[in-house]
């Protein structure tokens, strides 16, 4: 258990991370690297913007933000916003459409042992990891740590060994999801404090102090938080980049669990009974909302 004093206290373990809302500078730019790029189709044209996603699923809302500043590399917020493929050969065919579409965008790959993963940044500087998960009985565990690490993966030979024909022509007929969003912070205590704390996430991870992983179900981590470009940061100034994160749960009474976890804890948020609004130590948006 965490700091979370019971399961009352937990988030439900069948928790899923949803839709990731980026404020947009440049609409057709954004909306060009998210479908050609990335392989996603627009889903839905609404609350002054285009969802995007997989299979008619949204996994990142294009919300227009003229007149916004990029935020500076030091500045709390997104670190990369992280989309699942189903299979091997699905997530390659998706990193070679991104490589293709903008070479320098490739900003890195790892094996962390519970996932393959690769790493690259949009057109206005937002992290985007594409990545497939290793059965999860094949993780392993040191009591209530996911053993993870990030050992070589080089793209070219992956590509060789998992990209097909097949993959290549039906990559937008394969599904995807939000895996996980991970944050910039200004200090990991807090980020522990408020996401496990707080909101019942549980730990799974950590590294050297600079960073926390956490999730609900002993996935490895819906959620994580770093310092490594942030340390000290302070609450976020209204920029591009990210502006909400959606976190979907089973039923009405997650969401009043939550409400009342968060009254406790003095943290100011909007309830609708549905959904919930509130915002971290760093001033990133959390929306809870039921499936």
């Amino acid at each position: 258990m965490t700091t979370a004093s019971s399961s009352q206290d937990l988030l439900p373990a069948d928790l899923t991370m949803g839709t990731v809302m980026l404020k947009v500078g440049d609409m057709n730019l954004m909306t060009d690297y998210y479908q050609r790029a990335l392989g996603l189709d627009v889903v839905a044209e609404q609350d002054g913007g285009l969802y995007l996603g997989r299979l008619q699923t949204p996994l990142v809302h294009l919300a227009p933000a003229p007149g916004l500043n990029v935020p500076g590399r030091g500045e709390a917020g997104l670190f990369h916003t992280a989309l699942l493929f189903d299979n091997q050969a699905a997530l390659a065919a998706t990193v070679a459409s991104a490589a293709q579409y903008e070479p320098q965008s490739f900003t890195g790959s790892a094996d962390h042992l519970v996932s393959e993963a690769f790493y690259f940044s949009d057109p206005e500087g937002n992290g985007i990891e594409l990545y497939w998960d290793r059965p999860r009985e094949t993780w392993d565990w040191d009591g209530k740590n996911v053993v993870m690490d990030s050992l070589a993966l080089p793209p070219q030979r992956y590509l060789q060994d998992h990209l097909t024909q097949e993959s290549v022509d039906g990559q937008r007929g394969t599904g995807a999801g939000v895996g996980h969003v991970h944050l910039q912070v200004g200090d990991v205590q807090s980020a522990h404090d408020f996401y496990v704390g707080t909101l019942g996430f549980e730990k799974t991870a950590g590294w050297h102090g600079q960073a926390l992983f956490v999730s609900a179900g002993r996935y490895h981590h819906h959620m994580a938080m770093n310092v490594w470009n942030s340390r000290g940061a302070g609450p976020r100034r209204d920029t591009l980049g990210l502006g909400e994160v959606l976190i979907e749960v089973p039923s009405g009474d997650d969401v009043g669990a939550l409400a009342d976890r968060l009254k406790v804890a003095g943290v100011a948020s909007h309830h609708t009974g549905a959904e919930l609004g509130f915002e971290d130590p760093w001033r990133n948006r959390i929306r809870v909302a039921v499936r």
